[in-house]
């Protein structure tokens, strides 16, 4: 077995790994890009709007799990369809589950803002 690469050569790789992922999410998923503006929009009032940098942690926060929810939603599916077209109960199941993430981190950011700002 062939080593792989360690220490800084294995950092900066995972990097490099980490920035195709979201340049695939950025080119491939129109969702991604809707809550990335979103996510843009929101960022400066949550620092704006908090009353402190705790409060502007919380709503950034959330902003990322957003993000982050998606694009591992945009792998389920992406693993999913590679296997093909054809229906299958796991695969909805899959799918399904990784969308009902996507809807809870949204949710999220309703509450936790809701709950900061007039609270």
């Amino acid at each position: 077995m062939k080593p792989g690469k360690t220490g800084i050569a294995r950092i900066i790789a995972a990097g490099g790994y980490s920035w195709q992922g979201l340049t695939a999410a950025f080119q491939h998923e129109a969702a991604f890009r809707q809550e990335l503006f979103l996510a843009l929009v929101l960022l400066p009032m949550a620092i704006w709007l908090a009353d402190n940098s705790l409060e502007s942690a919380l709503m950034i926060a959330c902003l990322f799990i957003v993000l982050i929810a998606e694009i591992l939603n945009s792998a389920i599916e992406a693993v999913v369809d590679r296997f093909g077209p054809e229906q299958h109960e796991l695969s909805g199941r899959a799918k399904d589950m990784g969308s009902a993430a996507v809807f809870l981190s949204l949710v999220n950011v309703v509450v936790v803002w809701a709950l900061v700002l007039f609270f």
